[in-house]
C-alpha cells in the first residue's frame, strides 16, 4: 500500500466502529468511514474532545453535529502547496489526504521532465492534484461539472502562489469535454482522473463508474500526446480493484504506448494505533 506520510496540518489520530478520528489543522473533526470495521478501544481523549462530528441519517445523508466553534473554514498545509478545508454536507472537507501519495508522484514526475508537461487533471474537485501540478512546472487544464467546486480550487491555487501559472478553469460534463478536445485535436502529456462513484454533469447527465469508466478510458486515451509520460486512475469504489484498474490501463494504454502499469490502494498510518487505513486506489501507466 501506497502511504501519504509527509503531512504537515493533517493528522489521522484513530480509527474505529466506522468512524475515523482526524485532525485538520488545529480543528478535530470525527468522520464515517465504512472501512473501519474494527472495534478498537477509543482510548484518545479526542474522541470525547472533538469539534464536531458528522452523523449519518438512517434515512440517508446526515449532518454536522458541531460540539465547539469551527470557523466555515480554515487553510492547511501539504509541503509547500496550501488549501482550503470546509466541512460540507455529505461529510466531505474538500480534501483527500491520502491522494497526497499521488501528488508527490505528478511533482517528482513533472519536475524530472526535461520539458514543460501539459496536464489535463479529470474530475479535478477543489483541484489539490491541479495545484500540485502547477506548483511543479506543469501547465493544467482543470475540469470539473461543478461551478463551486471549480471556484473552490481557484482557491486553492491562489493560496498556493499558483493561481498565475499557465492554467485553464473548466466547467464541463468530463465525457462531453473529451469528447470536443478529440474533434479539436487536443493533446496531453498526462491526464489525471478521479471520477466519482456516482454523479450528475451540469445538464443532468448520469455518471455511474462500473458502467462508464472503461469508454470513457477509451476516448482519454485519443487526447494522449505521441510523447505522453503518465495516466493515473484513481478510485474509491470497492467494486473496482486495483488489479481491475491496472488491467484496463494495459489493455487500453500500454498495448498501443508501451510502458508499464502499477496499481495499489493508498492509505492513512493511524497515529495511535500505527493501522494503514485503506482508502481507495489508483492505477498508474507510464512511459
Amino acid at each position: 500500500m501506497r502511504v501519504s506520510e509527509h503531512w504537515q496540518d493533517y493528522e489521522l489520530i484513530d480509527s474505529s466502529a466506522g468512524e475515523r478520528l482526524e485532525r485538520w489543522g488545529d480543528v478535530i473533526l470525527i468522520r464515517p468511514d465504512p472501512q473501519v470495521i474494527w472495534h478498537t478501544e477509543k482510548k484518545n481523549p479526542l474522541w470525547k474532545n472533538a469539534h464536531a462530528r458528522y452523523l449519518r441519517s438512517s434515512s440517508g445523508g446526515g449532518k454536522w453535529q458541531v460540539y465547539q466553534d469551527i470557523p466555515d473554514s480554515w487553510k492547511i498545509r501539504y509541503r509547500d502547496l496550501t488549501f482550503h478545508v470546509k466541512p460540507m454536507g455529505f461529510k466531505h472537507t474538500g480534501i483527500f489526504p491520502e491522494q497526497a501519495a499521488n501528488w508527490d508522484f505528478v511533482s517528482d514526475y513533472i519536475r524530472n521532465s526535461d520539458r514543460e508537461l501539459n496536464i489535463l487533471n479529470l474530475f479535478g474537485y477543489t483541484g489539490c492534484a491541479t495545484v500540485a501540478c502547477l506548483k511543479a512546472g506543469a501547465r493544467v487544464c482543470h475540469v470539473d461539472a461543478s461551478k463551486g467546486m471549480v471556484a473552490w480550487a481557484k482557491e486553492n491555487a491562489v493560496s498556493s502562489g499558483v493561481i498565475d501559472r499557465p492554467v485553464r478553469w473548466i466547467v464541463d460534463d468530463c465525457v462531453k469535454f473529451v469528447q470536443r478536445e478529440i474533434r479539436r485535436g487536443k493533446r496531453y502529456d498526462g491526464i489525471i482522473l478521479d471520477p466519482p462513484s456516482y454523479g450528475r454533469g451540469p445538464s443532468g447527465e448520469i455518471w455511474k463508474l462500473e458502467d462508464n469508466i472503461y469508454s470513457f478510458l477509451e476516448l482519454c486515451s485519443q487526447v494522449l500526446s505521441d510523447n505522453a509520460e503518465f495516466v493515473i486512475l484513481n478510485s474509491y469504489t470497492t467494486g473496482l480493484s486495483p488489479a481491475v484498474m491496472a488491467y484496463m490501463l494495459r489493455a487500453l494504454i500500454e498495448r498501443q504506448r508501451g510502458g508499464t502499469v502499477s496499481s495499489d490502494e493508498i492509505g492513512l498510518k493511524a497515529k495511535d494505533s500505527g493501522f494503514v487505513l485503506p482508502c481507495g486506489s489508483t492505477a498508474i501507466w507510464q512511459k
